[in-house]
């Protein structure tokens, strides 16, 4: 669990001479997780070098500031773009006549993102990362120009999975920015700074879209990203950033695309996803769990993983998610934390509003505001904590503190009733967030200081792939288990309403349905469905803390490598 084993290491050397074979592999006969290289004069052996590799410095000032801006505003505007819709939701179908396609608007995005995630590894493995970076983002804009301009329902979901699209690699391309331009220790801080402003954007996002649908127009939820993406341009343009790795020189675009990019591998992996992902979308909603449709879904899905499997196993080194690559503890460890972490952070984001509702009783706009304690708390400790892992070194501490902080406050949200005091739910959400704040980075830490820099682009795209996978399961899991107890309990505690007419209402217009005696009861109903919700999020904060256990004990600053030396390119 502390260190990288020597079989690893001569796996690891393996794939950098597959990956980049004009590279000579380093020499891996050493003590110690840093790989060393022998000069070819003196024979003197060298740390390997983890940094740039186009002969520029570490990346520092104003330079600095301006990729970090960027490439943050980009992040921001990918997860602003995740929840800004959902209050405008109401009015687009409206205009549209729309209703059932209620789903597609989040679920087209979700599945273009999950599908192409993982193809995103191998991008920016073999492209330039500046430029991967900025044709992504580029995708994205131009998915939300569609969406803004949209005429129709099904324009607006076609916008929707192009954006998806585009926002499949601004994660994994941010995190491989921050890892070339910036030495071990110094990356804690900068993921911990970027994850702690850019999720700032999931909770401002209703609120911003309940202001422009209600003074503007639900057009400008997606204009918005136009304006803020032209900045982000000037930011990026004429600014080097360095390569963390080697890229493949002298070789055409289509020999990349044909011999690195392991098409068939994508070809198998992007419907099994797809698949999977529509069964839990309709499971339960549209068709029965036990209908033909979603049965046939699971089936399709899981033959085509089989295939995917077997295809990746004959590839070897060469494929998309490489077999040594997801056997390593701490890369698999690695994603199922940040997959786990992130179904708590949806679960709760998708029903503490729900709780503020229908049971409190306020609006979209104010339950929004009701939910800043948990994502403020989250931001703080998110960038503390990055900045303490800079300065001492280990990030396990943290990833287990997390997990525990956070498994109390999802406890502590179990005993929300219609009567909860104000401090109680401010209280318990601060402690919420800065339990995820506190772990919510250290999966990403783990994976960049134990992998050889050609392999840390695919073990972003596969963490990243994780938090798409693990929040689509659980929000449909959270689903079912809400639906089936709001009914359950309404027996219970609201008799003569029916349970149908409850759920078919909505959250935040069943009091307009319900007499006013037997509201209360409709309303402990209401509370006690979302209470088991939660539940559900405190197992998954658990399951954090018992997989951090294979992140690995390591300090970071030991894997420093020398500054390279040189002029900067801008």
């Amino acid at each position: 669990m502390a260190s990288t084993s020597n079989t690893d290491r001569v796996i690891d050397a393996g794939m950098i001479k597959k990956a980049h074979p004009e590279q000579t592999p380093p020499d891996v006969s050493h003590e110690g997780d840093v790989a060393t290289e022998k000069g070819d004069s003196d024979g003197v052996e060298q740390a390997a070098p983890t940094g740039p590799t186009d002969g520029t410095p570490w990346v520092t000032g104003i330079k600095l500031v301006m990729i970090m801006s960027g490439i943050t505003l980009v992040c921001f505007l990918m997860l602003l773009d995740t929840s800004i819709i959902s209050t405008a939701t109401p009015r687009i179908t409206s205009q549209f006549h729309s209703l059932p396609d209620v789903g597609w608007y989040g679920s087209a995005y979700l599945l273009a993102s999950a599908s192409l995630v993982p193809l995103t590894g191998k991008i920016y493995q073999n492209f330039n990362t500046k430029w991967s970076f900025v044709s992504f983002f580029a995708v994205f804009e131009l998915g939300s120009l569609l969406c803004g301009v949209a005429t129709s329902s099904k324009m607006l979901i076609v916008g929707r999975a192009v954006a998806g699209m585009g926002g499949s690699g601004i994660q994994n391309g941010a995190f491989t920015i921050i890892a070339g331009c910036v030495p071990m220790q110094r990356r804690p801080a900068l993921t911990g700074l970027l994850m702690g402003f850019a999720q700032l954007g999931i909770v401002i996002g209703p609120l911003i879209g309940g202001a422009f649908t209600q003074y503007t127009t639900w057009r400008w939820c997606f204009y918005i990203n136009l304006p803020i993406g032209a900045v982000v341009g000037l930011l990026l343009f004429f600014v080097h950033i360095p390569e963390q790795l080697p890229k493949p020189k002298g070789i055409s675009v289509v020999h990349i695309i044909l011999r690195k990019l392991d098409l068939v591998g994508f070809v198998l992996f992007a419907p099994a996803a797809v698949q999977f992902l529509l069964a839990l979308q309709y499971g339960g909603n549209k068709y029965a769990w036990n209908s033909s449709v979603v049965i046939g879904l699971f089936c399709g899905a899981g033959a085509t993983f089989v295939c995917f499997i077997l295809w990746e196993w004959y590839k070897g080194d060469d494929a998309m998610i490489p077999y040594s690559m997801i056997c390593r503890q701490t890369v698999w460890t690695s994603c199922v934390v940040y997959g786990f972490l992130m179904a708590t952070l949806l679960v709760a984001s998708y029903y503490l509003p729900i709780y503020f509702q229908a049971i409190k009783g306020v609006n979209a706009m104010l339950s929004g505001v009701y939910i800043l304690p948990s994502i403020l708390s989250q931001s703080a400790l998110a960038i503390i904590s990055g900045a303490l892992v800079g300065r001492f070194g280990y990030y396990l501490p943290w990833s287990l503190a997390g997990g525990i902080v956070s498994s109390v406050g999802n406890g502590l949200l179990t005993t929300f009733t219609p009567s909860t005091s104000v401090g109680k739910w401010i209280g318990y959400q601060i402690l919420l967030g800065a339990g995820r704040g506190a772990g919510l980075q250290m999966p990403i830490i783990a994976a960049q200081n134990n992998l050889p820099p050609p392999l840390i682009p695919v073990a972003m795209a596969l963490i990243m792939f994780c938090q798409s996978f693990f929040g689509s399961t659980f929000l449909s899991y959270a689903d079912v288990i809400f639906t089936n107890s709001l009914r359950n309990k309404l027996k219970e505690y609201a008799p003569e309403v029916p349970p149908e007419s409850i759920i078919v209402a909505g959250a935040t217009a069943f009091r307009k349905a319900v007499p006013a005696d037997q509201l209360p009861g409709v309303l402990k109903a209401y509370s006690k469905s979302v209470d088991y919700v939660f539940y559900l999020a405190v197992g998954a904060a658990v399951a954090t803390f018992v997989f951090s256990c294979g992140m690995g004990w390591k300090d970071i600053r030991g894997n420093e490598p020398p500054q390279p030396s040189g002029d900067e390119k801008v």
